[in-house]
């Protein structure tokens, strides 16, 4: 399990839906990078940075790595609990990930994101996040 120490951190729960398994009804290896997603929105609505909040504030956050460890299937009928921790937001946005099996509760799959944030009007990289962003993120963690 992860350590929520100083990291901002979120939780959902969802059933494993017939449309994301293959013919062994477990669930296909490419939909876990969705079960990140949904994961990551999850976390930046959080922190109140969605990706409209993103967008509003001129800066866009592309996806620029992505790191998957395959441990255990899911399987159609159960459902995932996945944790999202940011673990990095001053430089980039990287989140790690594990995904669990609510119905044996074992980890099944751990991974990790990284965005870099650009501006929205010239598509130049930009080497530091929005102080909007790292503001909103270092309030959470002085709650905690």
């Amino acid at each position: 399990m992860m350590n929520n120490t100083k990291y901002v951190t979120t939780e959902i729960t969802f059933p494993i839906e017939f449309y994301d398994v293959d013919s062994m009804r477990i669930v296909w290896h490419g939909n876990y990078v969705k079960y990140f997603e949904k994961a990551r929105c999850a976390l930046l609505n959080v922190i109140g940075y969605n990706y409209l909040e993103m967008e509003k504030s001129g800066y866009l956050f592309p996806v620029t790595g992505l790191k998957l460890k395959y441990i255990r299937s899911l399987e159609f009928g159960d459902s995932a609990r996945v944790q999202a921790m940011l673990v990095e937001y001053e430089n980039m946005i990287k989140i790690r990930y594990e995904i669990y099996s609510v119905k044996t509760g074992l980890l099944c799959t751990r991974g990790e994101s990284s965005q870099m944030c650009i501006d929205k009007a010239t598509h130049e990289t930009k080497f530091v996040c929005p102080k909007e962003f790292i503001k909103k993120v270092q309030a959470l963690q002085e709650k905690q």
